[in-house]
Parts: C-alpha cells; structure tokens; sequence
C-alpha cells in the first residue's frame, strides 16, 4: 500500500506527516484491498485548512473525505473518519448482497 502526503500552499513538517500517514494506516484494519491513499493538505493565508483523503481500492472502488477547519491535525481525524465510515458501509451493502434464488 502506497500512502503519499502532499501539501498545497503550506509546508507539511514531519509531525504533520506522521499523523497523517498513521491516521491513514488504520483504514487498512477496515478494508485489506486498498491499494493507494493520497493526502492532500491544503492551506491558504487566513488560516483555513483543507484536508481531502482519497482512498483508491480494488475493483475500481474510490473513497474520498474532504473536510475544513482551522486545526490541520483535527480535519486529519475528521477525514480518517468519513472514510472509515464510507468503507464500513460499502462494506456492509457488498457482503449483505442478496441473490434471488
């Protein structure tokens, strides 16, 4: 699994890094057939924050979770946690799947 952070218009310091990849680390217990997750950390001069974590999976399967704030490490939780909710829940409609008999 390949886990890549990037940073637009602010400078990610290895603290930042290392939140973000172990935020992103934990989605694997959720779902094994990731294959990619891009952390984009975009910053502007009011102090507004935007992280957006794009979770790409096998079979084509895409999740993203994008939220604002002020508090950079605070949208990292936040986004980890729209994803784990997203791929619980596909999850739970792909296992779910009735065939008619």
């Amino acid at each position: 699994m390949i886990i890549t952070v990037t940073g637009r218009h602010l400078e990610v310091t290895p603290a930042i890094r290392k939140h973000a990849e172990e935020k992103a680390a934990k989605l694997l217990k959720y779902y094994d057939r990731i294959k990619e997750i891009e952390v984009i950390l975009d910053g502007s001069a009011d102090k507004h924050m935007r992280v957006e974590m794009i979770v790409n999976a096998e079979h084509h399967n895409m999740f993203m979770g994008t939220v604002d704030g002020t508090d950079l490490y605070a949208c990292i939780d936040l986004a980890a946690h729209k994803l784990e909710r997203q791929i619980t829940e596909h999850k739970d409609r792909f296992r779910n799947r009735k065939h008619p008999a």
